[in-house]
């Protein structure tokens, strides 16, 4: 229900700032460019829906294989016992296991294009055991709100950009970004230990949580230690082993089990695009309330007001500026990406200004929970997605509000 209100209230909005611009300011092209952007926005929606697809067909094909080869079992055994008190609804060998922890493995890798697909298809999974099939289990909640938590061991993405724009040290946000969204997936925990009474104390979830922040640790002292030039080609490396390492592990298992790899793979890539057509509606109808919502420039406003206030306080006003790369990667990965690109320019604040680090930041801690739940929810028919973006919002804003500290810590 929320996110029906938040989606009208993206057009109201719009259209009274629209109405303010056209009166008060005698801005006559605000309009056809809020008309230009829905047309844009539905175009956005039908491609990435179509782009979609090879991946989906890639990496749903590849589950596949993995399934009937037995990797459920295995992934099971070794984080059964945490997810039996994460996710206490889904049995210890079912497939949704497989999918969450390949979902999960795919984000914290900074690979998006191999998370969605295999988190539609663990809601796929998820939702064959929900009990009501218009509102949203506990399960789905916890697979969905940690996702918004946006845990990322290795920001390739954001690098890659950073590169590209001439940052002389592209790698510097890989630590601060490393902290900041581990402070989200923790307030992303918290949350949702009160909602569904998880005892986050229990020995068992407890030394899972503490192992999981040794890793992290672990991965800021080795990392830290390494010069600028090796930190984005050890990433890099790191990650291509994983992913590589994933697909000759699935087929190896298949070839244990003597299934017909090719076959298998078909019959699971088929899915992709069935899963491909199904979310179109729900990707333009998002799409096109975010794109109104900024191009009218309601979020101009909303980030001047902000450092309006901090300045009546006598704050430091610096990472204003970065802000509106936060609010649009709830709404929308491919926005915030055009604002931090946007920020970073040379003509701008410089890639390596701190408005350009903190906004890479922002980009990294956070994720795109509306289109999540829109996308999500939408492939399987959920109405009732009860406190999915409540707690989708709550995780962004500890990212965020992690960020500025991290940011001022590091680069200020």
């Amino acid at each position: 229900m929320i996110l029906n209100y938040i989606w009208v209230g993206f057009f109201l909005v719009a259209f009274v700032v629209a109405v303010v611009k056209l009166v008060v300011f005698q801005d006559v092209e605000i309009f056809p460019k809020l008309m230009s952007s829905t047309f844009e926005a539905c175009k956005n929606g039908f491609t990435i829906s179509i782009s979609l697809t090879g991946v989906m067909a890639l990496w749903l094909g590849i589950m596949k294989i993995g399934e009937k080869g037995g990797i459920i079992p295995i992934l099971a055994r070794l984080v059964g016992p945490f997810f039996a008190r994460l996710f206490p609804e889904v049995p210890r060998d079912h497939p949704a296991t497989g999918a969450i922890i390949m979902n999960f493995s795919a984000n914290i890798l900074g690979l998006d294009n191999a998370g969605t697909p295999l988190g539609l298809k663990a809601m796929k999974e998820l939702q064959e055991l929900n009990p009501d099939k218009e509102t949203a289990s506990n399960a789905m909640l916890t697979f969905l709100i940690l996702n918004s938590s946006g845990l990322t061991v290795i920001p390739l993405a954001i690098i890659a950009d950073r590169v590209t724009l001439g940052s002389v040290n592209p790698t510097s946000i890989f630590i601060p970004t490393l902290i900041a969204t581990f402070c989200s997936t923790m307030v992303a925990l918290i949350y949702l230990s009160i909602k569904q009474r998880i005892n986050l104390f229990d020995p068992v979830l407890l030394a899972y949580i503490v192992g999981l922040g040794g890793l992290v640790g672990g991965m800021i002292y080795y990392f830290a230690g390494l010069p600028q030039d090796q930190l984005q080609s050890q990433s890099t490396l790191v990650t291509s082993i994983v992913m590589i390492s994933i697909i000759i592990g699935f087929m190896l298992l298949g070839i244990k089990r003597r299934l017909p790899l090719f076959e298998t793979f078909i019959e699971g890539a088929k899915e992709g695009f069935d899963i491909s057509v199904r979310i179109i509606p729900y990707l333009v109808a998002i799409l096109v309330g975010i794109a109104m919502f900024r191009v009218s420039g309601a979020l101009d406003y909303i980030t001047g007001g902000i450092g309006w206030i901090v300045a009546q306080f006598g704050l430091d006003t610096d990472f204003v500026d970065a802000l509106p790369v936060a609010f649009l990667k709830p709404l929308s990965g491919q926005s915030s990406r055009a604002m931090m690109l946007e920020l970073s320019r040379p003509e701008a604040f410089g890639p390596d200004s701190f408005v350009a680090n903190l906004a890479s930041i922002f980009r990294g801690c956070a994720e795109t929970t509306f289109y999540m739940v829109a996308v999500y929810f939408g492939s399987i028919q959920i109405k009732k997605t009860r406190y999915a973006v409540t707690g989708g919002l709550i995780a962004d804003l500890a990212g965020i509000i992690a960020a500025i500290f991290v940011a001022y810590w590091f680069f200020h």
